[in-house]
């Protein structure tokens, strides 16, 4: 894979795949949740998951509020100017529902990954992160070793919320970079200088996150140019980032209107768009990172490349991680949870996600229950997802599989996958098509496609 060129993949297979289609954090997807599954339905799965008391358990919080809307956002996030006046009410249900989800645990309070996403953790004040930290711990233990992350905005993180992040524990931190491109940053609606990168990057490090420097990039942005996006990358290994993302722009101007406002006439064509992701991944590649799944890369000795090489790689809502523990729990307005065979999502709206909390109820929106096949088609996903292979022969018997070996012929014949018996990889074509790879086992997908609206971003 890491030897071709955009020239090698020919228009006309590009245009056969780049079609839409899941990015595979759950299997089944959030389009299939559905509003049959609610409160009392959550409820009963956390007491099954209670009775998994040894087991360590994942959280994620979302933090919803931004100071100012980018562009290209896909994220649930709520745009406010005015600080505490709305995140001290949500604080305040944010709290009780931990508490609500903390009685129905039990004694299962041992965590192993904690995690903060938004939205922007960082437009809450320093104060304000010590506090809801500080009520999570007195609810929940923290594991010795526990990975506990954060997301945060380089244009209004300061050296106060980096220093209170560091001494709650937190030992990962993720940035959003995108690109370092005036024009690009000018069209998508987010002025970031380096030089905001650069003294973000260089206070964690002094404040306490030395090992643990994630950045993330975005291609396939209006006005972005390959030569402009390698120097990006160059930029980001620069700063030693310990692991970076690059993510496919998701444009959904259907499901985001605010994308509306991006100039479409200037997004870059499939064929740019893969040039913009090669010419990045060679940067990282050549700078002796490590290839993750699809989309991550990492320095050698990072605990995601280990968890690679000794096959422990794990996908999950927050995307690849080291640590798979046995439930995650979501906590705040529209997260998502996958807790004892069934996922669970909260409520996307603010006020009824209020309005839940304040009468005591699990603020449950829709939610969705694991059938046996769900279960094993989701297991064939993970592996693809994380190692671009799978043998079916572990997972089940191969008749069970006759329809995905069916739907994957065409991708055999044009050199994506190879097929050896019960064992299905991924060739270095193949693997710059992982998630096409990945459809042909999702029962789910046929009804997904069924429908008049689109759904999903684009595969390349």
């Amino acid at each position: 894979m890491l030897a071709l060129t955009a020239t090698e993949i020919t228009p006309e297979l590009l245009a056969r795949y780049d079609r839409p289609g899941p990015r595979y954090t759950s299997y089944p997807t959030a389009v299939d949740f559905h509003d049959g599954f609610g409160p009392a339905d959550y409820q009963r799965h956390l007491a099954a998951a209670a009775a998994r008391e040894r087991q360590p358990l994942a959280f994620y919080t979302h933090l919803p509020f931004c100071a100012h809307r980018c562009g290209f956002c896909g994220c649930h996030a709520i745009v406010s100017p005015h600080g505490k006046k709305v995140s001290e009410p949500y604080l305040r249900r944010l709290k009780r529902e931990t508490e609500m989800v903390a009685r129905r645990l039990g004694d299962r309070r041992r965590v192993t990954q904690y995690q903060w996403g938004g939205g922007t953790p960082t437009y809450l004040t320093p104060e304000q992160i010590t506090e809801l930290f500080g009520h999570f711990a007195s609810l929940f233990q923290l594991e010795p070793g526990a990975e506990i992350a954060v997301e945060v905005d380089p244009r209004v993180t300061t050296i106060a919320h980096l220093g209170a992040l560091s001494a709650m524990g937190f030992n990962r931190l993720s940035a959003g970079v995108q690109d370092l491109d005036p024009e690009v940053q000018e069209l998508i609606g987010r002025i970031q200088p380096l030089e905001q990168t650069v003294e973000l990057v260089t206070a964690a490090r002094r404040l306490g996150f030395a090992d643990g420097i994630n950045l993330d990039l975005i291609y396939g942005l209006p006005g972005q140019r390959v030569e402009s996006f390698a120097a990006t990358a160059r930029e980001v290994v620069a700063l030693g980032a310990d692991r970076v993302a690059i993510y496919s722009f998701a444009y959904v101007p259907w499901l985001k209107g605010h994308q509306r406002a991006l100039p479409a006439d200037r997004l870059p064509p499939r064929e740019r768009k893969l040039e913009l992701l090669m010419a990045a991944r060679s940067v990282f590649l050549d700078a002796g990172y490590v290839g993750i799944g699809m989309d991550h890369f990492a320095k050698p000795g990072d605990e995601l490349a280990l968890a690679l090489e000794n096959g422990t790689l794990h996908r999950n809502f927050m995307g690849y991680t080291t640590r798979r523990a046995g439930d995650l729990v979501g906590l705040g307005v529209s997260a998502i949870g996958s807790i004892a065979g069934a996922y669970a999502q909260n409520h996307k709206k603010l006020s009824r996600y209020y309005v839940a909390v304040d009468g005591g109820t699990l603020p449950t929106e829709r939610g969705y229950l694991l059938s046996e096949d769900d279960r094993i088609r989701g297991d064939v996903i993970l592996s693809l997802m994380c190692r671009f292979d799978v043998d079916l022969d572990q997972i089940a018997p191969r008749p069970y599989f006759a329809d995905a070996l069916l739907k994957l012929q065409p991708l055999a014949e044009d050199g994506l996958v190879e097929i050896r018996g019960g064992r299905i990889s991924a060739t270095p074509l193949g693997r710059w098509f992982v998630r096409n790879v990945a459809m042909c086992f999702d029962a789910h997908l046929a009804n997904t496609e069924r429908r008049q609206a689109p759904t999903f971003s684009r595969t390349v």
